[in-house]
C-alpha cells in the first residue's frame, strides 16, 4: 500500500511515518518498564500500584499496537525488533527489582514527560501532513498519558 491511497502525499507521510516509528520504539520501553514496576512493586502502596502499573501496561500495549498498525496504513513497516526499540528510543531500560515503590512513580512520570513531548511533535507533523487521522489517535494517546501524569504526581505528592 502507498500512502497515496488514503488521499496523502507519500513526502508528506515519510517524516509522520519516522516519528511514529520512533515513539512505537519508545512505548515498548515504556511498557517494559511499567511490567517491571507491576512485578516487583512492594510496600504499602503495592495493591494501589499493582492495579495502576497493570492499567498502564495494558494501555501502553494497546497503543503499540495502534501505533504499528497506523505505521502499516501509511504504507510502511513499523520497528519490530527488540533492537529497533533499544537502540531507536530515547527512554532507557531500568532494573526495577528493589526500587521504592515512589522511585518507580517518578520514573514513570519521566517517561509520560517524554512520550507527551514526542505525541505533541508528532501532532505539528501530522497538521503539516494533513494527516488528520494520525493526528486524532496521537491526540488520543498524549491525553491518557496528561491525565495519568497528573494522578502519578499526585500520589508522590509533586502536583
Amino acid at each position: 500500500m502507498d500512502a497515496k491511497e488514503i488521499s496523502l502525499e507519500e513526502v508528506k507521510v515519510k517524516p509522520v511515518v519516522d516519528h511514529l516509528n520512533d515513539l512505537l520504539a519508545n512505548y515498548h520501553i515504556h511498557y517494559q518498564k511499567l511490567r517491571g514496576c507491576h512485578w516487583n512493586v512492594k510496600g504499602k502502596s503495592f495493591f494501589t500500584l499493582h492495579i495502576k502499573f497493570e492499567e498502564l501496561y495494558t494501555e501502553a500495549l494497546t497503543t503499540i499496537d495502534e501505533l504499528a498498525e497506523r505505521v502499516l496504513t501509511l504504507g510502511k513497516a513499523p520497528y519490530s525488533t527488540f533492537n529497533d526499540y533499544i537502540t531507536t528510543s530515547t527512554l532507557k531500560e531500568i532494573n526495577t527489582i528493589g526500587m521504592l515503590d515512589t522511585d518507580m512513580v517518578k520514573v514513570i512520570i519521566e517517561d509520560m514527560a517524554t512520550l507527551i513531548e514526542m505525541e505533541r511533535q508528532i501532532l505539528d507533523i501530522t497538521v503539516e501532513a494533513g494527516d488528520d487521522g494520525t493526528n486524532d489517535m496521537v491526540n488520543r494517546f498524549m491525553q491518557f498519558q496528561e491525565k495519568n501524569t497528573w494522578m502519578l504526581r499526585s500520589f508522590v505528592n509533586e502536583d
